[in-house]
């Protein structure tokens, strides 16, 4: 997370608390070093945002203080919500949690639009616990154009070790693809997340090749010739 969105979501956290938050608590949920936390609240406050408080203690935000509010109008807001809503079918569990975050701070800033409800059912929680590697990892090796070594078992039950290339994730409702290409293939694949049972980075990576192979991939796609999901 960058420092300026890290500081941002500090102050939506102390604007939404109704007691003193420690800064062990503030970097739990920012997955960040108490130190950390130290550092930037002391920015903050030279910054003059009324934080008060101090390590040991807690920190709370004067009441009264208010960010600019966003330029959307109700339909917008409406179509957010439930836009933001709907990755609960998705099953990845860290843009779920970024869509809370989002809701939390539209709600801080127009009138709670809690009316207008989705079904959370879909695709299963990617839960590391349950053994299933986060979606969030592919979309990391996607930015980074880093090739994955993925143990994977397909429909059939048979199991292959693989080095792909990550292009692109397609959420559907009952499940979570990663397109990428496949180098025991030689070609362009499609894998269910949920048959992804080990996924890590090899030392190379493919970077400046990841915009074209996606171009190719779409085409493929719309000429028809694009394999099944496996």
């Amino acid at each position: 997370m960058r420092r300026s969105t890290r500081l941002f979501e500090i102050i939506q956290i102390l604007r939404a608390a109704s007691a003193p938050v420690t800064a062990e608590a503030l970097a739990t949920r920012l997955e960040v070093s108490i130190r950390t936390v130290y550092r930037d609240i002391a920015e903050l406050q030279a910054q003059r945002t009324p934080i008060e408080g101090e390590a040991g203690v807690g920190y709370m935000m004067r009441r009264g203080y208010d960010l600019p509010p966003l330029n959307f109008d109700a339909e917008e807001v409406e179509a957010l919500w439930v836009g933001l809503s709907l990755l609960a079918r998705t099953g990845d569990s860290h843009l779920q949690r970024a869509a809370s975050r989002i809701c939390q701070k539209i709600d801080a800033l127009h009138s709670p639009t809690d009316w207008l409800q989705v079904s959370p059912w879909g695709a299963p929680a990617d839960d590391p616990d349950k053994g299933c590697v986060s979606v969030s990892h592919y979309r990391e090796a996607i930015r980074a154009e880093r090739k994955i070594r993925i143990t994977y078992i397909d429909g059939e039950g048979e199991q292959t070790i693989r080095v792909v290339r990550p292009l692109a994730l397609i959420y559907h409702v009952e499940c979570t693809l990663l397109a990428g290409w496949c180098e025991m293939r030689n070609g362009f694949r499609h894998f269910r997340t949920d048959r992804i049972w080990s996924s890590e980075y090899t030392d190379e990576g493919f970077l400046g090749q990841g915009k074209s192979l996606r171009d190719l991939w779409q085409e493929q796609q719309h000429a028809g010739t694009f394999a099944e999901p496996v």
